[in-house]
């Protein structure tokens, strides 16, 4: 039996909405952050050294990495068509934007989430305002451009396709989904990225995401 260990509001959504979409069946081990600093508990570096989720164990096999959990899945269930063949002229495009989505957008996210918690950690009461400055113009100034320019490429694509790549849903969609949520969450779609907002509704709307919802719980923190 395949287990997935899911932390809270993390990117084993993923997972779940995979393994969902693939009919398979799983148990799931559900671990809770920390309320104070929201990190994954100690209890996951049993699992897998770095204490992180997701992680998916099965028959003496322990995987973790979300893009690799998902390549691997879908690849040992091809037949399912989740995955494109290397074979086939789309599987660049789709290795593209199955690695895109942690290689490139995600990072700017992380960076903007740590940088809002800055100001709300402990620190002489006098830091703070210099902290708040600090934070505000880093995200204005810096990320902020970076995370425009990303959604506005995403948007342009998807006005085009329905879907990221070979004309269907695929592992990239899925794979995608956590850094969308995740910009929707701390930046917003808004009227600017109508397209991108439109996919989004797409994905939320599949009967599996919302399967792995119901299970997991929510997407993002």
């Amino acid at each position: 039996m395949l287990t997935v260990h899911h932390l809270e509001k993390s990117r084993s959504h993923r997972v779940l909405w995979l393994l969902e979409e693939l009919g398979l069946e799983y148990e799931l081990k559900t671990y809770q952050r920390n309320p104070r600093t929201m990190l994954a508990p100690t209890e996951l570096k049993a699992v897998h050294p770095l204490g992180k989720s997701p992680v998916i164990t099965s028959d003496g096999m322990t995987l973790a990495e979300s893009g690799a959990i998902l390549e691997w899945l879908a690849e040992q269930h091809a037949e399912k068509g989740f995955s494109v063949p290397a074979t086939d002229p789309a599987r660049a495009e789709y290795l593209y934007w199955l690695h895109y989505a942690e290689g490139t957008l995600m990072p700017l996210l992380v960076m903007t989430l740590v940088f809002r918690r800055v100001p709300k950690s402990r620190m002489p009461f006098f830091a703070k305002p210099v902290a708040k400055s600090i934070t505000r113009n880093v995200i204005r100034s810096f990320i902020q451009p970076q995370v425009d320019t990303q959604l506005q490429v995403l948007n342009d694509h998807l006005q085009q396709h329905d879907w990221l790549v070979a004309n269907r849903f695929t592992c990239a969609d899925i794979q995608l989904s956590y850094p969308i949520e995740a910009a929707a969450s701390r930046y917003g779609l808004g009227d600017a990225y109508p397209a991108l907002a439109a996919y989004l509704e797409r994905l939320r709307a599949r009967p599996a995401y919302q399967v792995a919802i119901d299970k997991g719980g929510p997407v993002t923190l």
